[in-house]
């Protein structure tokens, strides 16, 4: 049974069905009481290894009255509104994770992918995220109308220059060994930029401002990334035999369209994040060299998500040739605080409400794997690419952050992925830059 992402915003839609995988319209009885037998009550069905991992991460405290009442009251409302939905064992709804509270009033979300993937690197160096944020904040800046929001992009540019000045030091000193002189070289390119983008709002020249942000912020990016020295954590040992990204991977995938007025074909470039997901990105990246997705249809595209990966005949996901078995990876799910990512387990099965993913489900073309919805470890290569917020799926407060394993972000032309339709043909998946962060590659073994 591949998996399956609820499409609940408009119950009025006809669900576009994956081969063996659908959620037609009907009756919702059902699914609350299993929904709520499986909230009221703990559900114990971790391996050994598991257990050891929660164990070894978790100081375990059961939940107080107050806390059960606080997370029942947000279930009640994150139920109202959904559409009905039969139950049947080729229908399984994502049954929704309670959000606490304060993620739910919290301030804004980060949506945009770049921005994502810089705070997501394994780094820890103040001074170089007070020079980020600034220039992060001239996005909003640019919300207000005219050349008035010049005067915001000003203070964000004086802030980010002032830190830059002040924290240059302990930047460079944050720097991985090997990487310093890259790093020192980006840093003076980031300084000749920032007095570029003073003349620019000088001349009062807003649109060439988001241009020179953009280049500004992969200044900053690259800057932090060589400041990660190697891979950060040893991957459990059940899974170290497995294809790894043990960094980042850039790949551009090249989608031919039908029944399009405008274009023939849609360029999407995708970030993979191994330092966040290294089994879930190798698995992908693997996949990728072997051309798995070369000649791939789109198999659903409903305006909730676009999926794909389901290969023809009877099998609905990679047959290792070595094995002549479907290869399935683990769930993967990294928490913000953790060195690690957790295993074989939703968040909500870890009792982890309170815990922030560190790839969440906030930017439209986040990419996830999926899964048969009561199989955490059996995704193989079928996956999607979230594309618009609901009641259910609000950036920050989503129910699928936590449930699938995100991996990546489309970070260039996201937008064109709600062009896609059914039947549209993935022409290639070309690696771009990052193949040599894939450790254990099977491709090169068989194919």
């Amino acid at each position: 049974m591949a998996a399956i992402i609820p499409c609940h915003y408009c119950s009025s839609m006809a669900i576009s069905k994956l081969p063996r995988s659908h959620i037609p319209l009907g009756n919702i009885n059902h699914v609350n009481a299993a929904w709520w037998g499986r909230q009221l009550s703990l559900r114990c069905s971790l391996k050994a290894s598991q257990k050891a991992q929660l164990c070894n991460k978790l100081k375990v405290k059961l939940f107080s009255l107050k806390e059960c009442a606080i997370s029942i009251a947000l279930a009640v409302g994150l139920l109202t509104g959904m559409p009905f939905v039969d139950w049947s064992p080729n229908a399984y709804a994502a049954n929704p994770a309670m959000p606490d509270l304060s993620v739910l009033i919290s301030g804004p979300p980060i949506k945009d992918p770049g921005a994502l993937l810089r705070y997501a690197l394994p780094i820890d160096n103040k001074a170089i995220r007070e020079v980020q944020k600034p220039l992060e904040d001239i996005t909003d800046s640019l919300k207000v109308a005219g050349v008035k929001a010049l005067d915001s992009v000003e203070r964000n540019l004086r802030q980010s220059s002032q830190a830059l000045k002040q924290g240059k030091s302990l930047i460079i000193s944050g720097l991985a060994e090997s990487k310093k002189d890259h790093g020192v070289e980006l840093l003076d390119k980031l300084e000749t930029g920032m007095d570029e983008l003073q003349q620019i709002v000088e001349d009062r020249n807003r649109d060439a401002v988001a241009p020179k942000q953009k280049e500004l912020l992969s200044y900053v990016g690259s800057v932090e990334e060589d400041m990660v020295d190697g891979f950060p954590y040893e991957v459990p040992e059940e899974y170290q035999s497995m294809p790894l990204l043990k960094g980042r991977a850039t790949v551009d995938m090249k989608v031919k369209v039908k029944d399009n007025p405008n274009t023939d074909e849609f360029m999407f470039r995708i970030v993979l994040d191994g330092y966040s997901a290294p089994v879930t990105a190798g698995n992908f990246l693997d996949l990728v060299q072997r051309h798995f997705y070369d000649g791939m249809e789109i198999q659903r595209a409903d305006g909730f998500v676009v999926q794909t990966g389901d290969p023809e005949g009877p099998a609905e996901g990679f047959i290792d040739p070595s094995t002549e078995k479907t290869r399935t990876i683990p769930l993967e799910i990294m928490v913000d605080g953790e060195k690690s990512p957790f295993y074989g387990a939703t968040l909500e099965e870890l009792g982890l409400y309170k815990a922030q993913t560190r790839l969440p489900f906030n930017a439209f073309g986040t990419m996830a794997m999926a899964r048969d919805e009561f199989e955490n470890n059996s995704a193989s290569s079928q996956v999607f690419w979230l594309l618009k917020e609901s009641e259910l799926t609000p950036s920050n407060a989503n129910i699928l952050d936590g449930r699938y394993a995100v991996f990546g972000y489309v970070t260039e032309n996201e937008d064109y992925l709600a062009d896609l339709k059914v039947g549209d043909v993935i022409e290639s998946i070309q690696v771009v830059s990052g193949l040599d962060n894939l450790v254990n590659p099977s491709y090169k073994i068989a194919r």
